[in-house]
């Protein structure tokens, strides 16, 4: 798919989300995690994600029992990590049953992986 083909179709999966999706995304959305912006259905690459935080490269995947059996999930996400981003998946009766669990591995992820501090170039001013 091109990049305007990937667009369009992830502006048709926001249309569509599951039960999971959209308990997950009121947790997510408006820097409510941690003050971390996250995006829903973001097309990364050939692929669109569920959730991303651009800002730490976490990806965060809900699976339904489509992915029992996904041989493509390991393609995507040996695409993802070799382009710098983390995965975190999650059954989706998991973010329905314990959104707070689920809220707590992502929280508990970002708290530890911070983004460095910005420090200018040697002998250069902020």
């Amino acid at each position: 798919m091109r990049a305007g083909q990937k667009t369009s179709f992830a502006r048709i999966l926001r249309g569509r989300t599951t039960d999971a999706e959209q308990r997950l995304w009121y947790r997510l959305r408006d820097r409510r995690l941690l003050g971390c912006k996250f995006r829903r259905q973001c097309p990364i690459g050939p692929y669109v994600v569920d959730f991303v935080c651009l800002e730490r490269q976490l990806v965060v995947e809900l699976d339904g029992s489509q992915h029992l059996d996904a041989s493509t999930d390991v393609r995507r996400d040996a695409f993802l990590a070799a382009n710098g981003f983390t995965i975190l998946r999650f059954w989706n009766n998991e973010a329905l049953a314990s959104t707070d669990t689920v809220c707590g591995e992502i929280a508990r992820w970002l708290a530890e992986h911070r983004p460095l501090p910005y420090r200018p170039p040697h002998g250069g001013l902020p």
